[in-house]
């Protein structure tokens, strides 16, 4: 997908989730939707992303690629053995 209009930051957030859903396979979680358009959040719904507004949402083991400071958040809430995060 490459949408038409989106500023560099969005364009590449797109392009990310396009790039984890090819590497780990659906589902895969994203806290928020990434860009305020329905066509694109529905149309990477449809390709097995989940979008959740906290942590918590998702399930254990689901963090991947997450930075330092939402790793460390995750750790401290479902502890080491439940996070698989891959770099």
């Amino acid at each position: 997908m490459r949408p038409r209009g989106f500023c560099a930051g969005v364009a590449r957030a797109i392009d990310v989730v396009e790039r984890a859903l090819q590497i780990y396979g659906a589902p895969v979680y994203v806290r928020h939707e990434i860009v305020h358009n329905k066509y694109v959040v529905d149309s990477l719904r449809a390709k097995g992303v989940v979008f959740i507004d906290e942590l918590g949402e998702a399930p254990a083991g689901a963090a991947r690629g997450a930075g330092e400071r939402r790793e460390a958040a995750v750790r401290r809430r479902l502890g080491d053995l439940a996070l698989r995060v891959r770099r």
